[in-house]
């Protein structure tokens, strides 16, 4: 009987952790979402998560409100996407190289910038407790769903609306399929990947808030662990739908609730290994999607030429 309470717990915590742990892959898959549909790849969104966390837990430790952080993270976002467009606007200039140089300059900034909030206490973000019915606190605490994962819920069928059957989704998905065609229906490409970019840096700085915020709660240095990176190969995954980044956001997060769910139980052997999985998961999507034999299905046109 004790063996199946285990179990049960096992389950019902990494249920929980999939919320808890794959709210931030959710808004960052979203906004990379996104900017992929619109042509473009920002791999500088590690940045904006880890600059997000930083902004918004000093922003709500200064106002001494989360919402106004969680503003402030999504703003950060923003200006880093801003710089990401502006830059890869210009001629012979890669997506890729000025993402990755954006990833180091704005993670060393956020260190540099979030050492005096290391110590002291934000409030934090407020969550809806569906498990209070239960003794357990093991259900409790799966049961406690933040906000914000209930606005990324929302979030992901928005979105999925909104490239299907929207004129501005329409546009987006346009300019990603075909730069020349966009160009002769008279459409702005430069703008539309800009608000893109822009609008895809936001949801990322926002899933940063989230972390210090929420879960784990707090600003450190070691807060982001690659979420940022392991979002790109998500929305891959998720094959640019939405939806699918929803989904692939619950098991990325599930797989990182693993190890401490076994832990919770007294399940040490092979503890760090299981603390692995999203990684793990990680690279296994790369390797499945790296065939340079046939096109992955809701791969924007525009893209093609990043697999090569």
């Amino acid at each position: 009987m004790s063996h199946e309470i285990e179990i049960m717990s096992v389950i019902i915590a990494v249920l929980g952790g999939a919320i808890r742990v794959g709210t931030p892959f959710l808004f960052v898959s979203l906004g990379e979402c996104l900017t992929e549909k619109s042509g473009r790849i920002n791999l500088g969104l590690e940045a904006n998560l880890i600059m997000g966390a930083m902004t918004g837990y000093g922003v709500a430790y200064m106002s001494d409100s989360a919402w106004l952080g969680v503003l402030a993270a999504g703003a950060s976002g923003v200006a880093l996407g801003l710089i990401h467009a502006l830059l890869c606007q210009q001629d012979k200039v890669n997506d890729i190289a000025v993402g990755i140089a954006l990833m180091i300059l704005g993670t060393g900034l956020a260190f540099f910038l979030g050492k005096p909030f290391i110590q002291p206490q934000a409030p934090g973000l407020p969550a809806v407790e569906l498990g209070g019915w239960s003794d357990s606190p093991v259900v409790r605490a799966a049961l406690e769903i933040n906000m914000l994962f209930i606005i990324g819920l929302v979030l992901a069928p928005v979105m999925a609306w909104f490239f299907k059957y929207s004129k501005w989704g329409l546009i987006v998905r346009t300019v990603g399929e075909s730069r020349d065609a966009a160009l002769s229906m008279g459409i702005n490409v430069n703008q539309v990947r800009l608000y893109s970019t822009m609008f895809g840096g936001f949801l990322a700085g926002v899933g940063g808030s989230f972390l210090s915020l929420y879960y784990p709660g707090s600003w450190n240095e070691g807060l982001s662990s690659g979420q940022g990176l392991m979002a790109v190969a998500l929305v891959i995954f998720a094959r640019w739908n939405p939806m699918y980044c929803l989904y692939a956001s619950l098991l990325f997060g599930g797989a990182a609730a693993l190890g401490p769910a076994l832990q919770s139980v007294g399940v040490t052997s092979g503890y760090y290994l299981f603390n692995a999985a999203p990684y793990i998961l990680t690279l296994l999507i790369m390797i499945i999607s790296s065939s340079s034999h046939r096109r992955l299905a809701g791969l924007p046109g525009e893209l093609e030429g990043t697999r090569k």
